[in-house]
């Protein structure tokens, strides 16, 4: 095996598990959040629009990790910088 190929599968792996652990955590905590927020404005009706705007700013927050995941793995697949030492 050459090291085009071990870098090429470095770089899917590292980019597969970036996806599976950046999904995993932002999808439980935003369930999470979404409940809590539900049983708040179950037990304080009044309070729904501050509970809300609290809320999805909060999940806006979550979702930054998901993406900045994301982000990370098409670095690692297209855009690889340890393309450049093996490449010459």
């Amino acid at each position: 095996m050459d090291s085009i190929s071990i870098v090429a599968m470095a770089s899917i792996f590292g980019a597969a598990l970036a996806m599976a652990i950046g999904s995993l955590g932002p999808g439980l905590g935003m369930g999470q959040a979404i409940s809590q927020a539900l049983a708040a404005i179950a037990q304080q009706p009044d309070e729904r629009n501050s509970l809300t705007r609290t809320l999805f700013v909060g999940l806006a927050m979550i979702e930054s990790i998901a993406i900045y995941c994301f982000v990370i793995s098409m670095i690692l697949i297209f855009a690889n910088p340890f393309w450049g030492f093996i490449i010459k």
